[in-house]
């Protein structure tokens, strides 16, 4: 397995939500690798302490919910470095919310899961693409944007728009003359991040370091893998792919929505999942 071009030395990583958790964690894996990088947060003071500690780096204080910040943040890496190599898009925040509440939880956490996503996108791609060199634009999800669980339905739709999002951008990408860029989707396990810690005092067993994420991530980009599903320390890839085919199945055999966490279900489930065994 050789190593994607993307990631070469002397190329230009930019990320969003840099200055913690996955983000920083990315910095430093690229920077590893010789590339120059350029880390992106809305906290101006965070983000000077965690690029302190690296070279080469390019700090830009970013809020990815607003389009002019993105712009800005493109004009000043591609008039630093002139161009744009790995484009991560990875900030995210999380807010309490619900079906009919929370309405300004909803406004940020869609403004950044979402339509940070969406600004980087629509930013750096044709710039990128205007480069003819090979690249790679990494779009964070979650697998709380895949199965949905109840609990958080803002932090849910921001990361399923994510995942279509990107499954879109992948297919416009390979369907583009002469493109050297593809898309993939990170959909991190259960991470041990700034986001995490503030919820949960110490590290669970069950979670992965965010350099553990990154170290998969790049595995599966150099294999060419779109879907980056991360295991953790709880849960692996088989049963990610038993929870994922039966949240599909509410669909198919239209089932209640959510039927997983549904107590009429719960029996149905429990059989379903052993009999994948």
């Amino acid at each position: 397995m050789g190593t994607h071009p993307a990631f070469a030395a002397g190329n230009v990583a930019v990320i969003t939500g840099a200055a913690d958790g996955i983000g920083l964690a990315a910095a430093r894996k690229y920077q590893a690798l010789g590339m120059r990088v350029c880390m992106a947060d809305i906290d101006a003071n965070k983000l000077r302490e965690a690029a302190a500690g690296l070279d080469n780096v390019l700090a830009i204080p970013t809020d990815v919910a607003s389009r002019a910040h993105v712009d800005s943040l493109r004009h000043e890496v591609f008039e630093t470095w002139g161009r744009v190599d790995v484009l991560m898009n990875n900030a995210g925040i999380g807010r309490p919310s619900s079906s009919w509440g929370n309405y300004d939880n909803w406004q940020a956490v869609l403004g950044v899961n979402l339509w940070g996503v969406i600004n980087g996108v629509q930013t750096f791609t044709a710039a990128m693409l205007e480069q003819g060199t090979p690249g790679l634009i990494i779009n964070t999800g979650s697998k709380q944007g895949i199965t949905t669980p109840p609990g958080n339905p803002a932090y849910n739709v921001g990361k399923a728009g994510v995942k279509a999002l990107t499954e879109a951008l992948q297919h416009e990408l390979r369907n583009t003359p002469g493109c050297q860029i593809s898309a993939h989707l990170l959909v991190p396990g259960f991470t041990w991040t700034g986001m995490t810690r503030r919820a949960i005092a110490g590290q669970p067993a069950a979670a992965w370091t965010s350099e553990q994420v990154v170290d998969f991530l790049v595995e599966s980009v150099n294999r060419g893998d779109f879907y980056v599903l991360c295991p953790d320390n709880d849960v692996d890839r088989a049963t990610d792919n038993k929870r994922m085919a039966w949240a599909m199945g509410d669909l198919i055999h239209n089932r209640p929505p959510l039927s997983r966490w549904h107590p009429d279900f719960a029996a149905e489930f429990e059989a379903f999942v052993a009999a994948q065994d």
